[in-house]
């Protein structure tokens, strides 16, 4: 089966194999014409991290920065535009949902917080899914207040052990680092 065209790809070469770019690009435009895959050359670009640039890729941000110790690395985090989308459908839900009982609204944000953690587990997203994390119980415990018609977001009033274990309230938000 032949597919005339490629959707999405990028290929990362490290500053010290800086010469490997223009061969790597070559022999990636020979292969692809090998299969009759035809490069877009309008979408195509190289980008240097090592100036400061970044390039967004599938939802992510990709940027060069200093490791821990001490060396660069590629650092690969979800774009905001994604977790602002996701915060927007979620807020919808809620404001939908006023009335619901607390198991229901769960129930409807569940699958979409599995689904997007499980999308963007990779690289360095453990920020934004502490930001995601926090906003979400912030939303459950207003709505456990407002239910009881009081103010405020009972903070000492439920645990956030008690949100998880008891409400069923999606909580696997760690990063995976598969090994190939």
């Amino acid at each position: 089966m032949r597919f005339p065209w490629a959707t999405h790809l990028v290929i990362l070469v490290n500053g010290y194999h800086r010469w490997l770019l223009k061969a790597a690009y070559k022999r990636l435009i020979q292969e692809l014409g090998k299969l009759g895959v035809k490069v877009n050359r309008d979408k195509t670009k190289i980008v240097d991290l090592t100036h400061g640039k970044t390039f967004s890729f599938l939802g992510f941000v990709y940027r060069r920065v200093k490791t821990r110790r001490g060396k660069w690395g590629v650092s690969i985090v979800p774009k905001m535009k994604a977790r602002t989308a996701l915060l927007k459908n979620l807020k919808e839900i809620f404001l939908r949902h006023k009335s619901q009982l607390i198991s229901r609204v769960i129930e409807l944000i569940n699958p979409i917080l599995r689904g997007w953690a499980n999308y963007f587990r990779i690289g360095n997203s453990a920020e934004c899914f502490g930001y995601i994390k926090d906003w979400v119980e912030k939303k459950i415990r207003r709505h456990l207040m407002r239910a009881r018609k009081r103010h405020g977001f009972g903070w000492n009033r439920w645990s956030r052990d008690w949100l998880y274990t008891t409400l069923g309230l999606y909580n696997d938000y760690k990063v995976r680092y598969y090994q190939a």
